[in-house]
């Protein structure tokens, strides 16, 4: 049985430490991609403050579909190069928006986000998806969020 712990994010470092421990446990025994997605997006939607959208698009010919998510609905399908989603997927790198207003392009899915951060999933050089995490705060990510987010996504994608 896996039991959800609480982590104090006034030390970011620490808490995405303990937060990639608690992910390894998680997705321990368990190889299925969709399945660790959606306990990924849960497990990070009840530990990280100020969210109100924490989900996966994944590829499927040239264009990001919408995976397992936790949040409102949102769009089902982005375009390659479209939005953060699709500018990290192209990029195939992480892109952090400290306010989606100001993001040209930016694809509103929920009128509540003000801040957004977007790591490809990126697997033997192949872009497998995108993990995509919205906040009502502005400048809610900075690079402690990028290097913990992107350790995370590194735990996901060895599972």
């Amino acid at each position: 049985m896996f039991e959800l712990q609480s982590h104090d994010f006034t030390g970011k470092s620490a808490a995405y430490a303990a937060l990639e421990v608690q992910l390894r446990a998680l997705l321990h025994g368990e190889n299925d991609f969709i399945a660790n997605c959606a306990n990924t997006s849960a497990l990070l939607w009840h530990s990280l403050p100020y969210l109100n959208w924490a989900g996966f698009y994944r590829l499927d010919n040239g264009e990001l579909i919408l995976g397992p998510f936790q949040g409102k609905p949102a769009c089902g399908r982005i375009q390659v190069g479209k939005g953060v989603c699709g500018s990290a997927a192209i990029m195939g790198k992480t892109v952090v928006v400290p306010n989606v207003h100001q993001f040209p392009g930016h694809i509103a899915c929920d009128a509540a986000s003000r801040s957004e951060i977007v790591i490809p999933l990126i697997k033997d050089r192949e872009l497998l998806g995108v993990l995509d995490l919205d906040s009502p705060k502005l400048n809610r990510f900075d690079v402690e969020d990028k290097k913990g987010l992107e350790k995370l996504v590194a735990v996901l994608l060895a599972s």
